[in-house]
């Protein structure tokens, strides 16, 4: 347990420094960075709490992300898009190679709400209040080629809504079709934290 939790962090650090430096800070915004930094703290303190909101925030979205990646491989098709970024040969073979942290992601936040248990109280609430939180700071600090969160659009379509609608309509799609469900899966595999 110890070395894992030594080497995921040493991990993070170097993913840290090397796309702080090709991609700045503004991508530390996504979900799945969110929750690939945020499971050091959840790791080391051992936070059943912690695990449980990074768990209903993301879990869906990498599922479907190593979906994607594995029928682009094999299939050589595209599922939803959110890899479309692992084929692009322009883009450094290292930094595509560090983004592989979202195919053993959903496993180290599964197996954190199993050892920690889940917090039913902190995992649905603090989903909602993370995504509250970053979305619109997403939107605010992204770019429509960046769309970070996919606060401009799904993919390279571009949203006609004002963005203060299309965000208002991305926090509740992402609260109702990922959070809740993904709430009631946890609760339902590994019970609930007192």
């Amino acid at each position: 347990m110890l070395t894992f939790k030594i080497a995921y962090t040493a991990f993070v650090l170097l993913v840290v420094a090397i796309w702080w430096r090709h991609y700045s800070w503004r991508n530390f915004l996504w979900f799945s960075d969110i929750a690939f930094i945020g499971a050091v703290p959840a790791l080391w303190l051992q936070s059943s709490a912690l695990a449980s909101v990074l768990a209903v925030a993301v879990l869906v979205p990498e599922i479907l992300w190593n979906v994607d990646f594995v029928a682009r491989l094999t299939l050589r098709r595209r599922i939803t898009g959110l890899t479309d970024y692992m084929f692009e040969p322009e883009r450094p073979r290292l930094l595509r190679g560090l983004s592989l942290f979202h195919v053993p992601l959903p496993l180290v936040l599964l197996w954190m709400v199993r050892e920690y248990g889940y917090d039913a109280r902190a995992g649905l609430a603090g989903a909602v209040v993370l995504a509250a939180v970053v979305l619109p700071w997403s939107r605010a600090v992204s770019t429509p080629e960046r769309n970070i969160n996919w606060t401009h659009g799904f993919g390279a379509r571009r949203s006609s809504l004002s963005p203060a609608t299309y965000v208002t309509l991305l926090f509740l799609a992402f609260v109702a079709f990922v959070f809740v469900p993904t709430h009631a899966l946890l609760q339902a595999l590994y019970g609930v934290q007192p």
